[in-house]
């Protein structure tokens, strides 16, 4: 399957069917806040390496998190009732995204780079970007920023202060999310780590379905 190329003054992507078995749909484009939202109401995202040309994928598996399923283990429980939690949202949504960036670049190394930063806050200050923030015992925890559509959250990227602070912060959120009805947070990769708190792969025709509905609001 072929990679297309975007022309840069054209929004527009080819069809999410179309992207190849890794999922790497097109090359190029920009991540002005148009192309950002019809990329994500269609299941794409851009995935890239800093200074390299934009990648933009949907992978033909995803893994997703279902709010109602979010899974809270045991020694998760006894650690949450040892502290006192304060979960926020856009607290700072410049600074949760760059502590995300931060913490990736001292370990695995990250593609959130100037451009990405400034794209996502650019959709921020639009209402489409939001972070959420977990302080513990009066100290910032963890936290993550992602995009909402409609009742769709795709999740971007986590940091954590503390041992367990993004993992509280996404039980919390995923809480919320039940509450207000949202079908999935898409969580783009699979991690161990996100499996581990009760992420799992659907088909594409199964997500693809979701986001039709999710759009409607």
């Amino acid at each position: 399957m072929p990679v297309f190329r975007i022309r840069d003054k054209e929004i527009s992507f080819p069809q999410p069917i179309l992207a190849r078995e890794d999922g790497l749909l097109a090359v190029g484009g920009d991540l002005c806040v148009e192309r950002l939202l019809l990329a994500y109401s269609h299941g794409i995202f851009p995935w890239y390496n800093p200074g390299e040309e934009i990648l933009w994928w949907c992978p033909k598996e995803r893994f997703v998190i279902f709010p109602d399923e979010i899974h809270i283990s045991h020694s998760m429980r006894k650690y949450m009732r040892k502290h006192v939690f304060k979960v926020m949202m856009n607290r700072d949504f410049a600074d949760t995204m760059h502590r995300c960036r931060m913490k990736r670049e001292l370990g695995e190394g990250t593609w959130i780079s100037d451009e990405m930063e400034e794209a996502y806050c650019r959709l921020h200050a639009q209402g489409y970007a939001v972070s959420v923030e977990v302080f513990e015992d009066g100290a910032l925890a963890g936290g993550f920023y992602g995009v909402c559509l409609g009742k769709c959250f795709f999740g971007e990227s986590m940091f954590s202060e503390k041992e367990n602070g993004s993992k509280t912060a996404l039980i919390a959120f995923a809480q919320l999310l039940e509450r207000e009805k949202f079908l999935f947070i898409d969580c783009q990769f699979h991690t161990e780590h996100l499996e581990s708190m009760g992420g799992r792969y659907i088909s594409w025709k199964e997500y693809d379905a979701l986001l039709q509905k999710g759009l409607q609001g």
